[in-house]
């Protein structure tokens, strides 16, 4: 027998049809140079939706109280201003804004290093685990995910105020240890990523439940929980309602509480602008340093287990 000739070969691949197919589906994937600056252009405005606040929040610190009002809101000042209104911010009062910069960290660091293990402990176990009500658990904390914060602060200011627990830290650190969200997500991220046969190999090596959680599922679900973290930690961090109603002591206030406090005296006394806008600054530079650390982590957690093979 003779070998098909090469415009067989290509006729026969045809017929079977798979690299037309592939053919058809590597065009349907390229773009084209219209869409491409379409798409590009709409990534350029919501950049600069995120970035032109914090740049106005940048130039402002740099002024004084005359020049904040006098000059254009978006370029420098003669007077460059910044040091002498960072200096400001961390002097004053004692040193108050020190005080409140270490309650947000207590509060949001903390609170959101200990949801995110209740986070993965009750996702894997809603995950890897068959028990009665598992499905009712599950559609509950569902419900939970759509009910805003700000609809339940008064009910647990009045449980708090029952306990004892008002006007301390735990009144706003309790509360951020649970994430809905967070335990939605790692059960999903638990279910698509831990092995069943990698547990019971665990489990047939005479490791208990609690380090197959710590030392397989802990670590296989990384990328979930750097993501159940990062959102945490930002959602305390920014969170301004519940401090307000369960803190009146000025020495528990985390940061958004206490510049809403300075904001509030502008009228009174105007060198309160200065400190207003040189304490947002700093208040925002964790945020970034944590964003720009965990975001490589925040995408593979959204991402992974998206796309099987």
């Amino acid at each position: 027998m003779t070998a098909p000739s090469a415009p067989e070969q290509t006729a026969a691949r045809r017929t079977d049809g798979q690299p037309a197919a592939a053919n058809k589906m590597t065009e349907g994937v390229r773009s084209s140079p219209a869409s491409t600056i379409v798409v590009t252009g709409l990534l350029v405005v919501v950049a600069l939706y995120f970035l032109v606040p914090i740049y106005w929040v940048f130039v402002a610190a740099t002024k004084s109280t005359d020049d904040l009002f006098a000059t254009n809101g978006f370029w420098f000042s003669s007077d460059f201003a910044l040091w002498s209104n960072l200096s400001q911010v961390l002097t004053f009062d004692n040193g108050i804004f020190l005080r409140w910069f270490l309650n947000s960290v207590i509060y949001a660091g903390l609170g959101a290093l200990l949801a995110t293990y209740f986070a993965a402990a009750g996702g894997y176990a809603l995950a890897k685990y068959n028990f009665r009500g598992r499905n009712f658990v599950f559609g509950t904390i569902l419900a939970g995910v759509l009910v805003p914060g700000t609809a339940i602060a008064l009910p647990l200011f009045l449980l708090f105020a029952n306990l004892g627990l008002t006007n301390t830290y735990f009144s706003v650190l309790i509360p951020s240890l649970v994430s809905p969200f967070g335990l939605f997500l790692c059960r999903i991220y638990a279910d698509a990523t831990v092995s069943s046969s990698l547990m019971e190999a665990a489990r047939i090596d005479g490791a208990s439940e609690l380090r197959i959680f710590h030392t397989v599922g802990l670590r296989v679900m990384t990328p979930a929980l750097v993501t159940v973290f990062l959102f945490q930690l930002v959602g305390i961090w920014n969170n301004y309602f519940l401090p307000l109603v369960m803190l009146s002591d000025t020495n528990l206030y985390p940061i958004t509480l206490g510049l809403n406090n300075w904001r509030s005296q502008v009228d009174r006394l105007p060198e309160f602008y200065e400190l207003t806008t040189g304490g947002v600054l700093l208040s925002v530079i964790p945020l970034g340093i944590a964003m720009i650390v965990l975001q490589r982590y925040w995408r593979g957690g959204l991402t992974e287990g998206a796309v099987k093979g």
